[in-house]
């Protein structure tokens, strides 16, 4: 592939704050969630995350080194890559799993497309998109906790968001779900790195203030899903905020929604793009007989990334309108 030729306007600023210094502070907010996974799910999600950040290494390591490119995997890219892809997957998943997921989030969305800033949509998410339209049953298989009662398999259970489904269907009621407490410290189904809120919400909190990401993709995000259920629920706050801490809507909107090379730039595009992600998922949700959408929500909203830039972005400053 062709070196690129990056043409860019004054003025030239230069930053201490490198690509390998922002995506080891994302690591760093993503550890408390792979703590907690390790803590709910045991050795099994401990080893996935392991598989998952080695195949992803090891794929970038490989093609540059095939394609005679400059070798870039200390710029730990590749390992944040390798996280979001191992907590979008089931701690029960088999392990190849993980490295049929890398291989696709590596090499066919990341380095196929240029490199890092070059894909189009999150390679993470996409990645988990593929695996769950080819192997939905055991994408699709949600283990309970070590800290759960056993289920009637011993294995899996139904998931907060399927329950939810039903409350907002009308067919049960909020106590017969997961309690808020559960679905705040992780203590119910799902995949292996979305179950926590709280981890999820300490690192969150660790990106905005280490200024990696923008609050208004987020906010704008959650804020959206929220006050949307709250319309169309009859303003019961307890189903809006239980659909708030259910699924990986956090994980998301704060982890993958604000991914640098398929968010918008300007302030106002980043809103539009939040909102974007929180009405899909929403209309997903509430509407489809699939009870999660935030992965889909934000890759569609990935492609929709460069038409908000093109209409929110400021104008140069001495630039002329062009006439007729």
């Amino acid at each position: 592939m062709q070196k690129q030729l990056a043409i860019t306007s004054c003025p030239h600023i230069r930053s201490r704050k490198t690509t390998q210094r922002i995506m080891q502070d994302v690591c760093i907010a993503l550890a408390p969630a792979g703590i907690a996974g390790i803590v709910f799910f045991g050795a099994r999600a401990a080893a996935i995350i392991a598989v998952s950040v080695i195949t992803c290494v090891l794929t970038e390591l490989v093609y540059e080194k095939m394609m005679g490119q400059r070798v870039t995997i200390g710029d730990w890219s590749a390992v944040v890559t390798g996280l979001l892809l191992a907590y979008n997957i089931p701690a029960t998943a088999p392990l190849w799993i993980p490295m049929v997921g890398g291989v696709i989030a590596i090499l066919l969305v990341k380095m196929l497309f240029g490199g890092i800033g070059s894909n189009f949509m999150n390679p993470a998410l996409t990645a988990r998109a593929v695996l769950f339209v080819s192997w939905g049953g055991i994408m699709g298989s949600y283990p309970v906790t070590r800290f759960m009662e056993q289920t009637a398999d011993g294995l899996s259970g139904a998931t907060p968001l399927a329950e939810l489904a039903r409350v907002f269907a009308g067919q049960a009621t909020l106590a017969e779900g997961t309690g808020l407490w559960d679905l705040f410290i992780g203590n119910c189904p799902g995949v292996l790195g979305e179950t926590c809120k709280l981890a999820i919400l300490l690192g969150g909190v660790w990106l905005i203030l280490r200024d990696v990401a923008d609050w208004k993709i987020p906010v704008s995000m959650i804020g959206t899903v929220f006050v949307l259920y709250l319309l169309t629920s009859g303003f019961n706050f307890g189903l809006s905020l239980r659909e708030v801490l259910s699924g990986g809507l956090l994980l998301g909107a704060f982890f993958m929604a604000t991914d640098y090379a398929t968010s918008p730039q300007s302030n106002l595009g980043r809103v539009i793009f939040g909102v974007g992600c929180g009405l899909i998922v929403f209309v997903i949700r509430a509407y489809a007989n699939y009870p999660e959408g935030c992965s889909f929500a934000i890759l569609f909203m990935n492609v929709v990334t460069p038409l908000i830039d093109r209409y929110t972005m400021p104008k140069c400053f001495g630039e002329v309108k062009q006439h007729g």
